[in-house]
């Protein structure tokens, strides 16, 4: 692809690793929040090229693993009533509920429909005006004005048989909540490029004069990774926290400001639950009062209910960079991305699913 070469070029990577060893002189523990991240790190084995002591932990951000299992067994319910379309995208289908999950319902005659883009789902809604269509729309920062526009349009066009089941989580109050954890270990962030490509850099700052702790946005290439690391080892050794942007090719100060003014006029920020996690205040977005009849929580009468996750299933240690996917007792045999337990091994950007991809024969005995 042009201009990414670059960004992946071995020579400019093991020159940035070398930089990395020689400014390293302490143990630091590194979080990359967004799950490609994650993903990127462990496909190139860029933990392997940084020196000892110098350990990368995996954060919450993946956007199929935080949606709580209350939503997944909300979603089941509504797609296997025969008055309803469920539209979601394919990466949500094998995601674990508290019994079952959408890829069974559909087995089972539920009429579950994939799509790449909310508006997808509104189309369909005006295809068929006899059926209700409900969006599963989920997602960090990064899908959230997309998501406000299929509302929005539906809105405009007065229609009444769309509605949308919103699990959307945001990034800085995610991190604020494992800063102020007693088991805390993570020294610095590698905040996510994508969603600094519409919020911006700004509401970092906050973080890190509260915690005195570096945050750099970085990207998702080899490169963008390891000058990223760089850049907040940097800092740790000179005793500096700091926010820099690593990722200047598309990330600016503001972010996107009119994909922030849709989202605003939509959606305002509620608590929310994270999978695995538990509640975090303010850290989700639900729809504004003026949006409520595209509410399938209330057109549904949905209520309230409280799932817990397997007792077996660690993937809340593993999201708060606790302990690795590998350290977990069932990682790679009772739980595989075909039978998994919990949605990091089934999601495309989940860590337990990366650790099984490229680190499965690494288990830890």
């Amino acid at each position: 692809m042009k201009y990414l070469d670059e960004y992946r070029d071995e020579r400019i990577a093991r020159g940035l690793a070398e930089q990395v060893a020689a400014v390293t002189t302490k143990p630091w523990v590194l979080m990359e929040i967004c799950g490609g991240q994650t993903h990127t790190l462990m496909r190139y084995g860029i933990d392997e090229l940084l020196p000892r002591g110098l350990e990368l932990v995996h954060g919450p951000g993946c956007p199929v693993c935080v949606t709580p299992l209350e939503t997944i067994d909300k979603a089941i319910q509504l797609a296997l009533r025969p008055d309803v379309i469920l539209v979601s995208y394919g990466d949500m289908l094998r995601v674990p509920g508290s019994s079952s999950d959408l890829f069974r319902a559909k087995a089972q005659g539920a009429d579950v429909r994939l799509a790449y883009s909310p508006t997808e789902a509104v189309k369909i809604a005006r295809s068929n005006p006899d059926r209700q269509v409900v969006f599963l729309a989920i997602g960090f920062e990064t899908t959230a004005p997309a998501n406000a526009m299929a509302a929005w349009q539906a809105k405009r066009e007065g229609l009444t048989n769309f509605s949308m089941l919103v699990s959307h989580v945001l990034v800085p109050p995610a991190i604020r909540a494992l800063m102020v954890s007693e088991s805390n270990r993570v020294q610095g962030f590698i905040a996510p490029g994508h969603v600094c490509t519409v919020m911006g850099c700004g509401e970092y700052e906050d973080l890190v004069r509260d915690f005195r702790v570096p945050i750099v946005v970085g990207g998702f290439e080899p490169v963008d990774l390891l000058e990223a690391i760089l850049m907040l080892v940097k800092q740790l050794e000179a005793g500096e926290a700091k926010l820099e942007n690593q990722y200047v090719r598309s990330v600016s100060y503001q972010g996107n400001v009119p994909a922030q003014q849709i989202m605003k006029e939509v959606f305002e920020v509620a608590d929310q639950k994270w999978r695995g996690i538990g509640a975090i205040p303010r850290s989700g977005l639900r729809l504004r009062e003026e949006f409520g009849n595209f509410d399938a929580n209330r057109v549904f009468d949905l209520g309230e209910f409280t799932v817990e996750e397997p007792a077996e299933c660690i993937s809340a240690q593993v999201l708060q960079g606790l302990k690795k996917p590998t350290e977990c007792p069932v990682f790679g045999m009772r739980c595989t991305p075909e039978n998994p337990l919990g949605a990091p091994m089934v999601s495309s950007e989940g860590a337990c699913a990366a650790y099984y991809q490229y680190r499965r024969h690494a288990v830890v005995s």
